[in-house]
């Protein structure tokens, strides 16, 4: 009988990390000496945002993403902290704001020129007052804008509002997690946090090296892992599939990796020894490719796997070396990678004992250079919110606004509201503006009620005019003389038939099926928002009522 070949068929096989040149690297950057468990990096299509040694006080540098080599040794600091930073974080929806966390207690939000920073930057936009102890993580919301999540060593875990008015904050929106009555519980003092892709499900891990998931509305605790045969460091949601990644060590001391499902973490789905070495391992993944990354603090090495959601679960693709061990590493973001030369992640290796903070980039070879590989650039997470914190708060969820990467591609919001200058949408608008404040509130319900029902006839639109699964598609073929941004009071041949072209091939007419089921999901987003809206009016009639009646 002939052996079964142990070979696995992956496009990511090659992908090899290409370390850039001391020309293209930033030099000369007086990295931090802390030893907390934190990147001390984070970047985007415009800053990298390194956080460094500064007497008298914390500061971290913002360099511009394409001002490489030799650092001037006067260059300019963020240095409004009166104690050693510990984190930092890019808002994902704004490029020129970046938050901050401190030994201070504190937590500020900064803003950042457009030109990059010309002098030092010591007054902050938000300060966020509200912890006693020095904050060591923070973490900004996936899809609502404005949400930012703070965790310190006065066993709290808050959740800010930072658009609300005033300089400084002294209350969080929500408290996810504090002591009670003088009793300060191990799980309240967290290592990592993860959100799910939607943000509706927040993973920690804690001092007692469990894992939690958590409601980070309430704060209610759902799911319990044991420690019994792994004590978690790191945890990590596999977005994209019903998974949790966590990794940490052994009872033996071994570094692991452990693979869990996060509706019952009574038990593993899948575990692993690495080695024995004693540094942290963070993990990165990419839900684009489905690839996942271990770094090792101390390490000079990255190791990187393919993942899927049936056994064995995880693959070993390949490893880079380096003989010089990494302190921290930053990512930066899917759009703002070279897609002309197949690269699919890049780090920012910090190196400490060189003063170097080396750009990483894993790249796939291709015969055909400078051509845009649709394969391995599928829609993916742009920087618009999906909504408001206002709206999650009351218990919205939404997916992320996808983007697309190949270049001058155009990013649409299928959240975004229906433009208000339209047809019925104006006429509901002038109206709104011209009610009185008597009758205001019967008058908002009934404009609510008459909103509900434009998005329910729209939607019963979308629904007939276009198919509802992949088996429909064969013979179906969109009108190319209708406006795709149908309203009352648009006709239907308001468009130019040039400015959207019929499909032609079968991946073109997937691409606009999956559109058209983003605008019918938006759809429903937008009719469930209606529904909260009016049983808030009619409870505020009820309640109006009741009072005129007890006078």
């Amino acid at each position: 009988m002939p052996l079964r070949s142990s070979f696995r068929c992956s496009k990511f096989r090659h992908v090899f990390g290409k370390p850039a040149t001391k020309e293209h690297s930033y030099d000369g950057v007086p990295i931090t000496t802390s030893v907390h468990d934190n990147h001390y990096c984070s970047a985007n299509p415009c800053f990298i945002a390194v956080v460094t040694e500064c007497a008298g006080g914390g500061a971290f540098l913002v360099l511009p993403i394409h001002c490489m080599g030799r650092l001037d040794p006067q260059f300019p600091r963020v240095c409004g902290h009166s104690g050693r930073v510990l984190d930092v974080k890019w808002n994902p929806f704004d490029d020129y704001c970046v938050a901050s966390c401190s030994e201070d207690c504190t937590v500020k939000v900064w803003d950042i020129p457009v030109c990059g920073v010309q002098q030092n930057i010591t007054k902050a936009r938000k300060t966020l007052i509200g912890h006693s102890r020095r904050v060591a993580i923070i973490e900004w919301h996936p899809t609502a804008e404005n949400l930012l999540l703070s965790s310190g060593y006065d066993y709290k875990v808050l959740l800010w509002d930072v658009s609300q008015v005033g300089t400084v904050i002294r209350h969080p929106v929500r408290v996810v997690l504090m002591p009670i009555h003088h009793r300060y519980p191990s799980e309240a003092l967290l290592l990592s946090v993860s959100f799910n892709t939607d943000g509706s499900r927040l993973a920690v891990t804690s001092k007692d090296r469990r894992i939690r998931v958590l409601e980070p509305r309430t704060g209610k605790i759902l799911q319990v892992s044991s420690n019994k045969t792994h004590r978690a460091n790191k945890v990590l949601y596999i977005r994209g599939s019903k998974m949790l990644l966590s990794t940490g060590s052994s009872p033996w001391n071994h570094r692991q990796i452990v693979l869990w499902d996060p509706d019952d973490l009574s038990e593993p789905l899948y575990e692993e020894d690495l080695d024995g070495s004693a540094g942290v391992l963070f993990p990165f993944y990419d839900s684009d490719t489905q690839m996942l990354y271990l770094a090792g603090k101390g390490d000079g090495n990255i190791r990187y796997y393919e993942l899927s959601s049936v056994k064995p679960y995880i693959s070993f693709l390949m490893e880079f070396r380096s003989q010089l061990p990494q302190k921290g590493l930053g990512v930066m973001p899917k759009r703002g990678l070279d897609v002309n030369v197949c690269e699919i992640f890049r780090f920012y290796r910090l190196i400490a004992i060189k003063d170097l903070v080396e750009p990483l980039s894993m790249i796939i070879p291709r015969k055909q250079s400078g051509i845009f590989q649709e394969d391995l650039y599928p829609m993916t997470a742009g920087n618009q919110a999906a909504l408001t914190a206002q709206e999650w708060l009351l218990g919205i969820n939404r997916g992320p606004v996808l983007m697309s990467l190949r270049p001058r591609a155009h990013v649409e919001n299928p959240y975004a509201e229906i433009p208000a200058d339209k047809g019925q949408l104006r006429q509901l608008s002038s109206l709104r503006f011209q009610m009185g404040p008597a009758d205001g509130a019967v008058t908002n319900t009934k404009l609510d009620f008459m909103e509900r029902a434009f998005l329910e006839e729209q939607l019963a639109y979308q629904h007939a005019k276009y198919p509802r699964d992949l088996s429909d598609l064969s013979g179906w073929q969109p009108d190319e003389m209708e406006c795709p941004l149908w309203t009352y009071g648009c006709t239907p041949h308001c468009c130019e038939p040039a400015e959207k072209p019929p499909p032609t091939t079968e991946s073109e007419l997937l691409q606009a099926f999956y559109k058209q089921q983003d605008e019918i999901r938006g759809l429903r987003e937008e009719l469930h928002h209606k529904d909260v809206r009016i049983a808030q009016l009619e409870l505020e009639i009820k309640n109006r009522s009741n009072l005129r009646a007890t006078f």
